[in-house]
């Protein structure tokens, strides 16, 4: 299967967020004629780097079938050395030419961030990848997870030569989405 360009994927996260948002879903879970080729190798049309809110599946939302999206889901949708050798990992070895690092309404993280952090030495690492997008400072939840969603696109980017060099030479994109709650729509950047 061909890899499609950054701008189609992105149409198609697009469409199938539209058919999520209107009850029209029908990707979850379906693999059809795709099942024997799946059991040999992947070839996912995009990379989402996502918060691990349970009320934000990534594959749901954009109403994708199984192994159609390469998902990297932490707390906080964060550009930490794990989550950036994921996603190095696809667009290395898949092809894969379109990253989405999605942020996502009332994120947990963010707020934890806000209010300054835990007691856990892991939590607090984890708060310090927010940090940045706390300034300046902001009171409003969803402004601080868009420009955290910023911020660590932006992480991929200047910490991941494989990803800058697909980006210069292989025709790779990163975008970021904010996805919300209240009516299931995701805009994007």
């Amino acid at each position: 299967m061909e890899i499609p360009t950054a701008e189609e994927a992105l149409e198609r996260l697009k469409q199938g967020n539209e058919r999520f948002k209107s009850g029209r879903a029908v990707g979850a879970g379906r693999v059809g004629s795709r099942h024997e080729r799946l059991i040999q190798r992947q070839d996912p049309f995009a990379i989402v780097l996502s918060c691990s809110d349970s009320r934000a599946p990534t594959e749901i939302i954009f109403d994708t079938r199984l192994g159609d999206v390469f998902v990297v889901r932490v707390a906080g949708n964060v550009a930490n050395p794990s989550s950036i050798a994921s996603i190095e990992y696809a667009v290395a070895n898949i092809g894969t030419k379109l990253i989405v690092v999605m942020a996502h309404q009332n994120c947990g993280a963010v707020s934890a961030a806000m209010e300054g952090g835990d007691a856990s030495k892991n939590l607090n690492l984890l708060m310090s990848y927010i940090q940045p997008a706390l300034e300046p400072p902001e009171q409003d939840g969803d402004i601080v997870a868009k420009r955290n969603a910023r911020i660590n696109a932006d992480r991929l980017i200047s910490e991941s030569d494989i990803i800058r060099g697909a980006i210069e030479d292989d025709g790779v994109r990163v975008v970021t989405a904010f996805f919300r709650f209240s009516d299931g729509a995701v805009e994007f950047d």
